[in-house]
């Protein structure tokens, strides 16, 4: 326990310092417009739908926009973690970004929507997600990250367009990774109502 405890620590202070870093510098000029996801996905031979899209602010700044696709409309993060359906969460850069900086907010994420036993049970996996981007400099505008829970294989990561790495076998580590936007502590409370479809749905039942 007291080397997760000290893993956690470390890779809060580290993503926490990053975040920092990342509010005080200028912003770096967007260069793509914004990105149109597609309303369908194929992962794993299986046809997904676009559940709901929006962008990730730090501060005022734009970072990335995301895209969530499911085999069916889902607007509670707890309806969409099967490991028997696939899904896609899908990003678009809209800014530069140091990717080994991303990687390990994205541990930090994880993190967040984790008790102990469960970050305890998946740190080796967490601790691969963030070595993964390392071997990128950096996340130019317009460059796209792409989560694919694929049932019977697992979660394939493809960044740049590149498959990399092994896939992670774990169900839970992908749901871990959708928690980052969706779970109880999000990236981005706006963005998480986003993904999930929760305006449109307040509209639609609001409208009638």
């Amino acid at each position: 326990m007291q080397l997760i405890r000290w893993f956690l620590v470390s890779l809060f202070a580290v993503g926490a310092a990053a975040l920092a870093q990342a509010q005080t510098e200028a912003p770096v000029k967007v260069v793509v417009p914004a990105f149109t996801f597609p309303a369908k996905a194929q992962v794993g031979g299986r046809t997904l739908v676009l559940n709901g899209a929006g962008t990730r602010y730090r501060a005022v700044f734009q970072v990335y926009q995301a895209g969530l696709y499911l085999e069916k409309p889902a607007h509670h993060f707890v309806d969409m973690q099967s490991p028997t359906e696939a899904r896609r969460i899908q990003l678009v850069m809209l800014r530069e970004v140091k990717s080994d900086e991303l990687g390990k907010l994205f541990a930090r994420g994880i993190q967040d929507n984790l008790d102990k036993a469960s970050a305890a049970r998946l740190m080796s996996s967490m601790w691969r997600m963030s070595e993964l981007f390392t071997e990128y400099k950096r996340l130019d505008a317009g460059d796209q990250i792409i989560l694919d829970w694929v049932p019977g294989k697992g979660t394939v990561v493809t960044v740049k367009g590149k498959v990399s790495g092994e896939p992670f076998k774990e169900p839970e580590f992908f749901n871990a990774l959708a928690g980052i936007w969706l779970n109880a502590a999000p990236a981005d409370w706006k963005l998480r109502e986003a993904m999930l479809g929760v305006k449109a749905v307040e509209t639609a039942e609001g409208s009638r």
